[in-house]
Protein backbone atom coordinates (compact mmCIF):
# COMPACT_ATOMS: atom_id res chain seq x y z
CA UNK A 1 0.00 0.00 0.00
CA UNK A 2 2.70 2.41 0.89
CA UNK A 3 4.33 1.52 -2.64
CA UNK A 4 1.13 2.72 -4.43
CA UNK A 5 0.91 6.17 -2.31
CA UNK A 6 4.41 6.91 -3.57
CA UNK A 7 3.90 6.41 -6.30
CA UNK A 8 0.49 8.41 -6.83
CA UNK A 9 2.35 11.23 -4.76
CA UNK A 10 5.06 11.41 -7.19
CA UNK A 11 2.15 12.02 -9.40
CA UNK A 12 0.70 14.80 -7.89
CA UNK A 13 4.51 16.43 -7.55
CA UNK A 14 4.63 16.24 -11.30
CA UNK A 15 1.59 18.16 -11.71
CA UNK A 16 2.25 20.48 -8.51
CA UNK A 17 6.36 21.03 -10.56
CA UNK A 18 4.18 22.32 -13.46
CA UNK A 19 2.68 24.75 -11.43
CA UNK A 20 5.48 26.29 -10.08
CA UNK A 21 7.30 26.39 -13.57
CA UNK A 22 10.07 23.25 -12.73
CA UNK A 23 9.39 21.19 -16.00
CA UNK A 24 13.29 20.75 -15.60
CA UNK A 25 13.13 18.82 -12.25
CA UNK A 26 10.00 16.87 -13.07
CA UNK A 27 12.05 13.81 -14.96
CA UNK A 28 15.32 13.39 -12.71
CA UNK A 29 12.98 13.69 -9.54
CA UNK A 30 10.42 11.15 -10.84
CA UNK A 31 13.40 8.65 -11.91
CA UNK A 32 15.16 9.50 -8.44
CA UNK A 33 11.32 8.85 -6.27
CA UNK A 34 11.74 5.36 -8.96
CA UNK A 35 14.46 4.36 -7.79
CA UNK A 36 14.53 4.13 -4.35
CA UNK A 37 10.97 3.19 -4.76
CA UNK A 38 12.33 -0.02 -6.56
CA UNK A 39 15.42 -0.54 -3.89
CA UNK A 40 12.43 -0.44 -1.18
CA UNK A 41 10.09 -2.77 -3.13
CA UNK A 42 13.80 -5.22 -3.12
CA UNK A 43 13.96 -4.97 0.63
CA UNK A 44 10.50 -5.56 0.70
CA UNK A 45 10.85 -9.40 -1.25
CA UNK A 46 13.60 -9.94 0.72
CA UNK A 47 12.02 -9.02 4.04
CA UNK A 48 15.15 -6.56 5.11
CA UNK A 49 12.09 -3.38 5.50
CA UNK A 50 10.93 -4.34 8.24
CA UNK A 51 14.88 -4.77 9.84
CA UNK A 52 15.65 -1.08 8.21
CA UNK A 53 12.60 0.66 8.23
CA UNK A 54 10.74 -0.72 12.15
CA UNK A 55 6.95 0.54 12.01
CA UNK A 56 7.02 1.81 8.92
CA UNK A 57 3.96 0.67 6.27
CA UNK A 58 0.53 0.46 6.52
CA UNK A 59 -1.26 -2.54 7.97
CA UNK A 60 -3.29 -4.17 5.53
CA UNK A 61 -6.53 -5.71 8.37
CA UNK A 62 -6.94 -1.66 8.47
CA UNK A 63 -7.46 -1.47 4.71
CA UNK A 64 -10.19 -4.23 4.95
CA UNK A 65 -7.45 -6.64 2.64
CA UNK A 66 -8.18 -3.87 0.10
CA UNK A 67 -4.16 -4.39 -0.39
CA UNK A 68 -2.59 -7.75 0.01
CA UNK A 69 1.67 -7.93 0.09
CA UNK A 70 2.95 -10.98 -1.75
CA UNK A 71 5.54 -12.23 -3.07
CA UNK A 72 3.63 -12.33 -7.10
CA UNK A 73 2.61 -8.97 -5.97
CA UNK A 74 6.10 -7.60 -5.28
CA UNK A 75 8.13 -8.97 -7.78
CA UNK A 76 5.81 -7.63 -10.58
CA UNK A 77 5.15 -4.09 -8.59
CA UNK A 78 9.23 -4.42 -9.31
CA UNK A 79 9.46 -5.11 -12.66
CA UNK A 80 6.64 -2.48 -12.97
CA UNK A 81 8.44 0.14 -11.33
CA UNK A 82 11.51 -0.49 -13.17
CA UNK A 83 9.66 -0.54 -16.81
CA UNK A 84 8.62 2.92 -16.17
CA UNK A 85 11.76 4.15 -15.18
CA UNK A 86 12.88 2.91 -18.61
CA UNK A 87 9.76 4.34 -20.34
CA UNK A 88 10.00 7.58 -18.53
CA UNK A 89 13.40 8.24 -19.41
CA UNK A 90 12.17 8.32 -22.95
CA UNK A 91 9.59 10.49 -22.23
CA UNK A 92 11.82 13.95 -22.54
CA UNK A 93 13.31 13.89 -25.79
CA UNK A 94 9.92 11.83 -27.49
CA UNK A 95 7.73 15.07 -25.99
CA UNK A 96 10.18 17.49 -27.20
CA UNK A 97 7.57 19.41 -29.07
CA UNK A 98 5.22 19.39 -26.00
CA UNK A 99 7.79 20.50 -23.49
CA UNK A 100 4.87 22.26 -21.73
CA UNK A 101 2.82 19.17 -21.19
CA UNK A 102 6.01 17.36 -20.16
CA UNK A 103 4.39 17.34 -16.76
CA UNK A 104 1.08 15.75 -18.01
CA UNK A 105 2.28 13.39 -20.12
CA UNK A 106 4.77 11.79 -16.62
CA UNK A 107 1.93 12.45 -14.16
CA UNK A 108 -0.18 10.06 -16.38
CA UNK A 109 2.33 7.24 -16.75
CA UNK A 110 2.85 7.51 -12.77
CA UNK A 111 -1.17 6.97 -12.66
CA UNK A 112 -1.09 4.14 -15.28
CA UNK A 113 1.87 2.79 -13.24
CA UNK A 114 -0.51 3.44 -10.06
CA UNK A 115 -3.25 1.09 -11.72
CA UNK A 116 -0.93 -2.01 -12.71
CA UNK A 117 0.64 -1.93 -9.38
CA UNK A 118 -3.10 -2.41 -7.97
CA UNK A 119 -4.08 -4.93 -10.16
CA UNK A 120 -1.60 -7.32 -8.74
CA UNK A 121 -1.56 -6.04 -5.24
CA UNK A 122 -5.66 -6.56 -4.67
CA UNK A 123 -7.23 -8.35 -2.73
CA UNK A 124 -10.91 -7.05 -3.26
CA UNK A 125 -12.53 -7.24 -6.47
CA UNK A 126 -13.88 -3.70 -6.11
CA UNK A 127 -10.02 -3.00 -6.16
CA UNK A 128 -9.40 -5.01 -9.24
CA UNK A 129 -11.84 -3.16 -10.85
CA UNK A 130 -10.24 0.28 -9.91
CA UNK A 131 -6.99 -1.04 -10.87
CA UNK A 132 -7.92 -1.85 -14.50
CA UNK A 133 -9.60 1.11 -14.91
CA UNK A 134 -7.16 3.55 -13.76
CA UNK A 135 -4.36 2.03 -15.80
CA UNK A 136 -6.96 1.70 -19.30
CA UNK A 137 -8.13 5.65 -18.85
CA UNK A 138 -4.08 6.27 -18.48
CA UNK A 139 -4.10 4.61 -21.85
CA UNK A 140 -7.27 6.08 -23.23
CA UNK A 141 -5.61 9.35 -22.68
CA UNK A 142 -1.94 8.50 -24.09
CA UNK A 143 -3.18 6.87 -26.98
CA UNK A 144 -5.07 10.22 -28.14
CA UNK A 145 -2.46 12.46 -26.94
CA UNK A 146 -1.82 13.56 -30.21
CA UNK A 147 -4.41 15.34 -31.35
CA UNK A 148 -3.38 16.98 -34.87
CA UNK A 149 -2.59 13.35 -35.87
CA UNK A 150 -5.87 11.90 -37.36
CA UNK A 151 -4.89 8.17 -36.64
CA UNK A 152 -4.30 9.29 -32.71
CA UNK A 153 -7.61 10.13 -32.98
CA UNK A 154 -8.79 7.34 -34.14
CA UNK A 155 -6.58 5.22 -31.81
CA UNK A 156 -8.04 6.97 -28.74
CA UNK A 157 -11.68 6.37 -30.05
CA UNK A 158 -11.48 2.84 -30.73
CA UNK A 159 -9.10 2.46 -27.60
CA UNK A 160 -11.94 3.70 -25.56
CA UNK A 161 -15.02 2.47 -27.45
CA UNK A 162 -13.36 -1.06 -27.40
CA UNK A 163 -12.08 -0.59 -23.38
CA UNK A 164 -15.29 0.71 -22.02
CA UNK A 165 -17.11 -2.48 -23.80
CA UNK A 166 -14.82 -4.68 -22.40
CA UNK A 167 -14.68 -3.48 -18.61
CA UNK A 168 -18.64 -3.58 -19.16
CA UNK A 169 -18.23 -7.94 -19.23
CA UNK A 170 -15.80 -7.27 -16.24
CA UNK A 171 -18.25 -5.48 -13.92
CA UNK A 172 -21.09 -7.28 -15.00
CA UNK A 173 -19.35 -10.24 -13.96
CA UNK A 174 -18.25 -8.28 -11.02
CA UNK A 175 -21.57 -8.05 -9.73
CA UNK A 176 -22.88 -11.61 -10.34
CA UNK A 177 -19.83 -13.05 -8.49
CA UNK A 178 -20.87 -10.73 -5.51
CA UNK A 179 -24.78 -12.06 -6.08
CA UNK A 180 -23.30 -15.28 -5.54
CA UNK A 181 -21.58 -14.72 -2.46
CA UNK A 182 -22.41 -11.86 -1.15
CA UNK A 183 -18.49 -10.34 -0.77
CA UNK A 184 -16.21 -8.58 -2.94
CA UNK A 185 -13.28 -10.30 -0.47
CA UNK A 186 -10.99 -13.23 -2.56
CA UNK A 187 -9.80 -14.36 0.19
CA UNK A 188 -13.72 -15.55 1.54
CA UNK A 189 -14.34 -15.95 -1.65
CA UNK A 190 -11.83 -18.63 -2.68
CA UNK A 191 -12.53 -20.51 0.83
CA UNK A 192 -16.29 -21.55 -0.24
CA UNK A 193 -17.14 -24.22 -1.30
CA UNK A 194 -17.81 -24.45 -4.97
CA UNK A 195 -20.27 -27.54 -5.53
CA UNK A 196 -22.39 -24.82 -2.94
CA UNK A 197 -21.99 -21.65 -5.33
CA UNK A 198 -25.36 -21.08 -7.70
CA UNK A 199 -24.64 -21.06 -11.75
CA UNK A 200 -24.59 -17.49 -12.14
CA UNK A 201 -20.97 -17.40 -10.05
CA UNK A 202 -19.99 -19.39 -12.93
CA UNK A 203 -21.26 -16.78 -15.62
CA UNK A 204 -19.49 -13.95 -13.75
CA UNK A 205 -16.36 -15.53 -13.95
CA UNK A 206 -17.01 -16.06 -18.12
CA UNK A 207 -17.47 -12.72 -18.13
CA UNK A 208 -14.66 -11.60 -16.09
CA UNK A 209 -12.69 -13.74 -18.36
CA UNK A 210 -14.11 -12.73 -21.71
CA UNK A 211 -12.82 -8.99 -20.60
CA UNK A 212 -9.61 -9.75 -19.21
CA UNK A 213 -8.80 -11.88 -22.96
CA UNK A 214 -9.89 -7.91 -24.17
CA UNK A 215 -7.42 -6.69 -21.77
CA UNK A 216 -4.25 -9.16 -22.86
CA UNK A 217 -5.17 -8.77 -26.82
CA UNK A 218 -6.17 -12.35 -27.16
CA UNK A 219 -7.60 -14.11 -29.83
CA UNK A 220 -10.71 -13.68 -31.17
CA UNK A 221 -10.83 -10.28 -28.33
CA UNK A 222 -7.42 -8.93 -30.39
CA UNK A 223 -8.66 -7.06 -33.40
CA UNK A 224 -8.46 -3.76 -31.67
CA UNK A 225 -4.79 -3.91 -31.01
CA UNK A 226 -3.38 -3.60 -34.07
CA UNK A 227 -4.76 0.03 -35.08
CA UNK A 228 -4.40 1.00 -31.91
CA UNK A 229 -1.09 0.42 -31.68
CA UNK A 230 0.03 1.46 -35.40
CA UNK A 231 -2.05 4.89 -34.37
CA UNK A 232 -0.77 5.50 -31.11
CA UNK A 233 2.47 7.60 -30.44
CA UNK A 234 5.40 5.16 -30.71
CA UNK A 235 6.39 5.97 -26.79
CA UNK A 236 2.64 5.13 -26.00
CA UNK A 237 2.56 1.47 -27.82
CA UNK A 238 5.68 0.94 -25.95
CA UNK A 239 3.68 1.18 -22.86
CA UNK A 240 1.18 -1.30 -24.28
CA UNK A 241 2.64 -4.04 -24.92
CA UNK A 242 5.05 -4.01 -22.60
CA UNK A 243 3.85 -2.61 -18.99
CA UNK A 244 0.10 -2.52 -19.91
CA UNK A 245 0.40 -6.25 -21.63
CA UNK A 246 2.41 -7.67 -18.98
CA UNK A 247 0.00 -6.23 -15.75
CA UNK A 248 -3.14 -7.45 -17.61
CA UNK A 249 -2.08 -10.97 -17.76
CA UNK A 250 -0.72 -11.13 -14.11
CA UNK A 251 -3.92 -10.07 -12.72
CA UNK A 252 -5.75 -12.49 -15.03
CA UNK A 253 -4.10 -14.97 -13.81
CA UNK A 254 -4.09 -14.08 -9.90
CA UNK A 255 -7.51 -13.32 -10.77
CA UNK A 256 -7.70 -17.08 -11.98
CA UNK A 257 -5.88 -18.56 -8.58
CA UNK A 258 -8.27 -16.71 -6.72
CA UNK A 259 -11.85 -17.66 -8.00
CA UNK A 260 -10.66 -20.73 -8.54
CA UNK A 261 -13.32 -21.88 -11.50
CA UNK A 262 -13.86 -25.41 -11.90
CA UNK A 263 -16.55 -25.34 -14.17
CA UNK A 264 -16.16 -28.66 -17.05
CA UNK A 265 -14.29 -27.10 -20.23
CA UNK A 266 -12.75 -23.92 -18.74
CA UNK A 267 -9.03 -24.88 -18.74
CA UNK A 268 -9.65 -26.27 -22.51
CA UNK A 269 -10.99 -22.71 -23.53
CA UNK A 270 -7.75 -20.91 -22.24
CA UNK A 271 -5.83 -23.62 -23.96
CA UNK A 272 -7.32 -23.07 -26.88
CA UNK A 273 -7.41 -19.50 -26.92
CA UNK A 274 -3.64 -19.54 -26.51
CA UNK A 275 -2.88 -21.88 -29.14
CA UNK A 276 -5.35 -19.41 -31.35
CA UNK A 277 -2.89 -16.58 -30.30
CA UNK A 278 -0.11 -18.17 -31.21
CA UNK A 279 -0.45 -18.90 -34.32
CA UNK A 280 -2.74 -16.43 -35.47
CA UNK A 281 -0.56 -13.48 -33.82
CA UNK A 282 2.40 -14.84 -35.69
CA UNK A 283 1.20 -16.12 -38.86
CA UNK A 284 -0.49 -12.41 -39.65
CA UNK A 285 2.81 -11.21 -38.83
CA UNK A 286 4.45 -12.09 -41.41
CA UNK A 287 3.00 -10.16 -43.71
CA UNK A 288 3.31 -6.98 -41.87
CA UNK A 289 5.42 -4.39 -43.50
CA UNK A 290 4.88 -1.83 -40.75
CA UNK A 291 6.74 -2.33 -37.80
CA UNK A 292 4.28 -1.29 -34.98
CA UNK A 293 1.78 -3.16 -36.70
CA UNK A 294 4.29 -6.24 -36.70
CA UNK A 295 4.82 -6.07 -33.31
CA UNK A 296 1.47 -5.55 -32.25
CA UNK A 297 0.65 -8.67 -33.53
CA UNK A 298 3.93 -10.35 -31.87
CA UNK A 299 2.49 -9.35 -28.87
CA UNK A 300 -0.90 -11.02 -29.61
CA UNK A 301 1.20 -14.10 -30.20
CA UNK A 302 3.37 -13.75 -26.43
CA UNK A 303 -0.33 -13.61 -25.08
CA UNK A 304 -0.80 -17.02 -25.55
CA UNK A 305 2.68 -18.16 -24.32
CA UNK A 306 2.03 -16.08 -20.91
CA UNK A 307 -1.54 -17.73 -21.20
CA UNK A 308 0.37 -20.80 -20.85
CA UNK A 309 1.20 -20.30 -16.96
CA UNK A 310 -2.09 -20.87 -16.17
CA UNK A 311 -1.65 -25.04 -16.63
CA UNK A 312 -0.85 -24.13 -12.74
CA UNK A 313 -0.20 -28.11 -11.11
CA UNK A 314 1.95 -26.10 -8.94
CA UNK A 315 0.71 -22.20 -8.22
CA UNK A 316 4.34 -21.51 -7.07
CA UNK A 317 6.60 -22.50 -9.98
CA UNK A 318 3.65 -20.99 -11.96
CA UNK A 319 4.14 -17.86 -10.40
CA UNK A 320 7.81 -17.81 -10.96
CA UNK A 321 7.54 -18.98 -14.87
CA UNK A 322 5.11 -16.50 -15.69
CA UNK A 323 6.97 -13.97 -14.12
CA UNK A 324 10.21 -14.62 -15.55
CA UNK A 325 8.36 -15.13 -19.35
CA UNK A 326 6.82 -11.43 -18.71
CA UNK A 327 10.35 -9.48 -17.71
CA UNK A 328 11.91 -11.28 -20.48
CA UNK A 329 9.22 -10.35 -22.64
CA UNK A 330 9.12 -6.59 -21.40
CA UNK A 331 12.53 -5.37 -21.56
CA UNK A 332 13.51 -6.79 -24.89
CA UNK A 333 9.92 -5.12 -26.03
CA UNK A 334 11.66 -1.96 -24.30
CA UNK A 335 14.96 -2.24 -26.08
CA UNK A 336 13.11 -3.30 -29.60
CA UNK A 337 10.92 0.20 -29.19
CA UNK A 338 14.35 2.80 -28.09
CA UNK A 339 15.75 1.91 -31.22
CA UNK A 340 12.40 1.71 -33.01
CA UNK A 341 11.86 5.23 -31.90
CA UNK A 342 14.81 6.72 -32.75
CA UNK A 343 14.32 5.30 -36.22
CA UNK A 344 10.89 6.47 -36.99
CA UNK A 345 11.80 9.78 -35.71
CA UNK A 346 14.71 10.34 -37.47
CA UNK A 347 13.27 8.82 -40.85
CA UNK A 348 9.43 9.63 -40.35
CA UNK A 349 8.75 6.03 -41.16
CA UNK A 350 7.18 3.44 -39.57
CA UNK A 351 7.99 0.54 -42.22
CA UNK A 352 10.69 -1.93 -42.86
CA UNK A 353 12.73 -0.12 -44.96
CA UNK A 354 13.24 2.44 -43.01
CA UNK A 355 15.65 0.04 -40.54
CA UNK A 356 17.32 -0.76 -44.31
CA UNK A 357 21.02 -0.06 -43.62
CA UNK A 358 21.24 0.40 -39.63
CA UNK A 359 23.90 -2.26 -39.24
CA UNK A 360 26.36 0.06 -41.07
CA UNK A 361 24.83 3.15 -39.81
CA UNK A 362 24.39 2.87 -36.15
CA UNK A 363 26.08 -0.36 -35.34
CA UNK A 364 25.05 -0.04 -31.86
CA UNK A 365 21.32 0.45 -32.12
CA UNK A 366 20.52 -2.06 -34.73
CA UNK A 367 22.85 -5.02 -32.69
CA UNK A 368 20.39 -3.63 -29.30
CA UNK A 369 17.52 -3.98 -31.95
CA UNK A 370 18.64 -7.65 -33.09
CA UNK A 371 18.94 -8.62 -29.73
CA UNK A 372 15.73 -7.24 -28.43
CA UNK A 373 13.97 -9.67 -31.33
CA UNK A 374 15.91 -12.92 -30.62
CA UNK A 375 14.70 -12.63 -27.46
CA UNK A 376 10.99 -12.65 -28.55
CA UNK A 377 11.68 -15.49 -31.02
CA UNK A 378 13.09 -17.39 -28.06
CA UNK A 379 16.78 -17.88 -29.58
CA UNK A 380 19.76 -18.72 -26.81
CA UNK A 381 20.92 -16.83 -24.92
CA UNK A 382 18.65 -14.14 -24.39
CA UNK A 383 16.14 -14.24 -21.33
CA UNK A 384 13.31 -15.06 -23.99
CA UNK A 385 14.45 -18.12 -25.05
CA UNK A 386 14.41 -19.72 -21.34
CA UNK A 387 11.34 -18.11 -20.63
CA UNK A 388 9.95 -20.09 -23.33
CA UNK A 389 11.25 -23.21 -21.94
CA UNK A 390 10.03 -22.78 -18.41
CA UNK A 391 6.77 -22.51 -19.78
CA UNK A 392 6.80 -25.66 -21.94
CA UNK A 393 8.59 -27.31 -19.53
CA UNK A 394 5.59 -26.56 -16.78
CA UNK A 395 3.04 -27.84 -19.06
CA UNK A 396 4.72 -30.80 -19.85
CA UNK A 397 4.99 -31.76 -16.08
CA UNK A 398 1.36 -31.73 -15.87
CA UNK A 399 0.95 -34.45 -18.25
CA UNK A 400 3.52 -36.24 -15.80
CA UNK A 401 1.39 -35.57 -12.55
CA UNK A 402 -1.79 -36.15 -14.88
CA UNK A 403 -1.44 -38.63 -17.15
CA UNK A 404 -4.68 -38.88 -18.79
CA UNK A 405 -3.77 -34.93 -19.92
CA UNK A 406 -0.43 -36.24 -21.56
CA UNK A 407 -1.85 -36.40 -25.69
CA UNK A 408 -3.28 -32.49 -24.72
CA UNK A 409 -0.19 -30.97 -23.28
CA UNK A 410 2.44 -32.64 -25.81
CA UNK A 411 -0.14 -31.34 -27.89
CA UNK A 412 0.02 -27.85 -26.55
CA UNK A 413 3.75 -27.87 -26.37
CA UNK A 414 3.89 -28.74 -30.36
CA UNK A 415 1.48 -26.29 -31.08
CA UNK A 416 3.99 -23.64 -29.33
CA UNK A 417 7.15 -24.88 -30.70
CA UNK A 418 5.72 -24.79 -34.52
CA UNK A 419 4.46 -21.21 -33.41
CA UNK A 420 7.67 -19.69 -32.11
CA UNK A 421 9.63 -21.20 -34.86
CA UNK A 422 7.18 -19.05 -37.47
CA UNK A 423 8.12 -15.92 -35.23
CA UNK A 424 11.75 -16.23 -36.38
CA UNK A 425 10.42 -15.23 -40.04
CA UNK A 426 9.08 -11.91 -39.36
CA UNK A 427 11.60 -10.94 -36.44
CA UNK A 428 14.50 -11.54 -38.79
CA UNK A 429 12.55 -9.54 -41.83
CA UNK A 430 14.01 -6.66 -39.64
CA UNK A 431 17.29 -8.30 -39.43
CA UNK A 432 18.15 -8.62 -42.68
CA UNK A 433 17.09 -5.02 -43.78
CA UNK A 434 19.52 -4.18 -41.06
CA UNK A 435 22.85 -5.96 -42.34
CA UNK A 436 21.53 -7.29 -45.57
CA UNK A 437 20.55 -3.79 -47.62
CA UNK A 438 21.79 -0.52 -48.42
CA UNK A 439 20.71 2.56 -46.28
CA UNK A 440 19.32 5.58 -48.27
CA UNK A 441 22.12 7.99 -48.30
CA UNK A 442 19.76 10.90 -48.77
CA UNK A 443 17.76 10.34 -45.92
CA UNK A 444 20.46 8.54 -43.44
CA UNK A 445 20.43 10.73 -40.15
CA UNK A 446 24.52 10.97 -39.24
CA UNK A 447 23.04 11.15 -35.06
CA UNK A 448 20.72 9.81 -32.96
CA UNK A 449 19.71 10.95 -29.57
CA UNK A 450 21.86 8.95 -26.52
CA UNK A 451 18.58 8.64 -24.76
CA UNK A 452 17.15 6.30 -27.21
CA UNK A 453 20.39 4.20 -27.07
CA UNK A 454 21.25 4.83 -23.57
CA UNK A 455 17.66 3.51 -22.54
CA UNK A 456 17.81 0.17 -24.85
CA UNK A 457 21.10 -0.79 -23.68
CA UNK A 458 19.87 -0.84 -19.94
CA UNK A 459 16.64 -2.83 -21.37
CA UNK A 460 18.38 -5.59 -23.47
CA UNK A 461 21.48 -5.57 -20.93
CA UNK A 462 18.70 -6.96 -17.97
CA UNK A 463 17.75 -8.92 -20.98
CA UNK A 464 20.65 -10.62 -20.55
CA UNK A 465 21.23 -10.66 -17.13
CA UNK A 466 18.14 -12.32 -16.82
CA UNK A 467 19.53 -14.72 -18.97
CA UNK A 468 22.53 -15.58 -17.26
CA UNK A 469 20.85 -15.34 -13.64
CA UNK A 470 17.56 -17.52 -13.80
CA UNK A 471 17.53 -19.37 -10.92
CA UNK A 472 17.79 -15.65 -9.03
CA UNK A 473 14.15 -14.72 -10.09
CA UNK A 474 13.33 -18.56 -9.21
CA UNK A 475 14.45 -18.27 -5.57
CA UNK A 476 12.60 -15.10 -5.05
CA UNK A 477 9.51 -17.62 -4.53
CA UNK A 478 11.22 -19.36 -2.02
Amino acid sequence: MEILIAVAGLGILCLIAEIFNLRKAIVPVTIAGLLATLVYVGLKITGKSAELFPGFGIDEASMNNMFVTTKFGLAFTGLFVLLALLLIALTPQFQKDHKAKLSDFVAIKLFLLTGAIALVSFGNLSMFFLGIEILSIALYVLAASEPKNLRSNEAGMKYFLMGSFASGFILFGIALIYGATGSFDLTYISAINREIMPWWFNIGVILITIGLMFKVAAVPFHFWAPDVYEGSPALTTATMSTLAKVAAVAAFFKLVIMLNPVMKGYLTTINVVAVLSMLVGNLIALRQTSVKRMLAFSGISHAGYMLLAFQFISVTEAESNLFYYAAAYALAGIAAFGVIIAVNEAKQSEQISAFNGLGKTHPVLAAILSGSLLSMAGIPVFAGFFGKMMLFSQVLEKGKFIPQTKTAVLTLVLLAVISSIISVGYYFKVIIAMYNKEADAETEPKKLPWVYTAVAGVAIVLNLALSALPAVLADLWK
